[in-house]
């Protein structure tokens, strides 16, 4: 699976720290993680959490990314962002325990974590215990294990719901402010990392149609 690192400017100055906890956990299981910043307050390209669920978005429905780990101060903005878009389930993690339940009961496709709120010493272990509940078994299997059923027969039914909602993701992002759009996707290795992994032509063809 690849995992997709995404930090928004109020929290730019723990993408190190992020980084490192979800490679340490999700590398030795097989996974690969790619991180598209912010990698400092510094950086030319701020993003704002409501980009963050542009950037989400886009990786997730192109197939350049399988997973998304994302966040805020709060963790709420970002978690509303992303679920803003098709494609995309986003869970609000604190801790283990909502990482391990959201995995195994609602089988989303990312995660908003509150980078601000409570992160104090051992915030790092947090982050690392995190990222050790979402990943430890394959999404979806239920939990407790004998409810996985009508859990999985309800996240279908989410996801038929979500899919009569939202119109499509070139649409959407074709209607909104063009300069939102080409600031969420102009961060510093975007183009490599992007263009390496979609694996839809017809996102990188959208793509270069949205940075012009």
């Amino acid at each position: 699976m690849r995992i997709a690192l995404i930090n928004e400017n109020s929290q730019a100055g723990r993408n190190s720290v992020i980084c490192n906890a979800l490679k340490e956990v999700a590398e030795p299981m097989g996974h690969q993680v790619v991180n598209y910043g912010m990698y400092s307050a510094d950086d030319a390209a701020q993003l704002t959490y409501v980009q963050n669920g542009i950037l989400a978005a886009v990786l997730l429905n192109s197939g350049a990314a399988d997973f998304v780990v994302t966040g805020c101060g709060t963790g709420e903005g970002a978690m509303l962002a992303l679920n803003s878009f098709p494609g995309v389930i986003c869970g609000h993690i604190e801790d283990p325990l909502d990482a391990y339940t959201f995995s195994q009961i609602n089988a989303g496709n990312a995660v908003s974590i509150p980078y601000a709120l409570k992160f104090g010493w051992g915030g790092d272990l947090n982050l690392k215990y995190i990222f050790e509940k979402l990943f430890c078994e394959e999404a979806g299997g239920g939990y407790p294990k004998e409810r996985a059923v009508p859990e999985k027969r309800n996240k279908k039914i989410l996801d038929d719901v979500r899919a009569a909602a939202f119109k499509d993701l070139p649409t959407i992002l074709k209607a909104l402010d063009k300069d939102l759009v080409k600031g969420a996707l102009a961060g510093e290795h975007f183009d490599e990392y992007f263009k390496r992994d979609c694996k839809d032509p017809a996102y990188l063809k959208l793509v270069e149609e949205l940075k012009k």
